[in-house]
């Protein structure tokens, strides 16, 4: 009986072998919730536990990782000078959809100092979007960041909360309460 074993790469497999475990732990997450076995991520990577491990300590460090990768993702969105309010929003409203396994675990350490980073990337990320919606007349001069920041932990709050089927909808329902609230006077 022959078995098929992957060839060691050593360390220059590294980051592929990161990307993959973040993949896998984005898709493992969204299916069998955060409390799935980090073995089945790193099955599903294609790595052994110990890679996982040596990247990831722990479900935090990878949660964290997750948004990390979420936030980037924002910023570089951000940086687009078309970028809009509602555009931002579509994001993270996808990003939700596909994280809410993550969501509890992050919004309920919001002093732990392995999240406060992330707090404030995305307070930069609001703020600097908010200023240029509000210049261009599509956001009332009351709209604050942590106005924006209230509403979208809100929002992802309760798409964590909702069934997985009803999620897009109570997504776009929540979306027209905010566009009401956010208006030009």
């Amino acid at each position: 009986m022959t078995s098929k074993t992957k060839a060691n790469r050593g360390p220059s497999a590294g980051p592929e072998n990161r990307r993959a475990l973040l993949a896998a732990a984005r898709e493992v997450f969204a299916t069998e919730g955060f409390s799935a076995p980090l073995s089945a991520i790193a099955r599903r990577a294609g790595v052994g536990q110990g890679s996982l491990y040596r990247h990831f300590p722990d479900r935090t460090t990878l949660a964290i990782a997750i948004f990390d990768e979420n936030l980037a993702d924002l910023e570089a969105f951000v940086d687009r000078p078309e970028s809009t309010l509602d555009g931002l929003l579509d994001r993270v409203i996808e990003q939700a959809l596909a994280s809410t396994a993550l969501i509890d675990l992050v919004s309920a350490n919001p002093h732990d100092p392995h999240t406060a980073h992330l707090a404030e990337r995305l307070d930069a990320v609001v703020s600097r979007l908010l200023t240029r919606e509000q210049a261009a007349g599509r956001l009332g001069e009351h709209v604050t960041p942590p106005d924006v920041i209230l509403a979208v932990s809100m929002l992802a709050g309760v798409l964590a909360r909702s069934d997985p089927a009803d999620r897009p909808d109570v997504a776009r329902r929540a979306w027209a309460l905010f566009h009401a609230a956010f208006a030009p006077g």
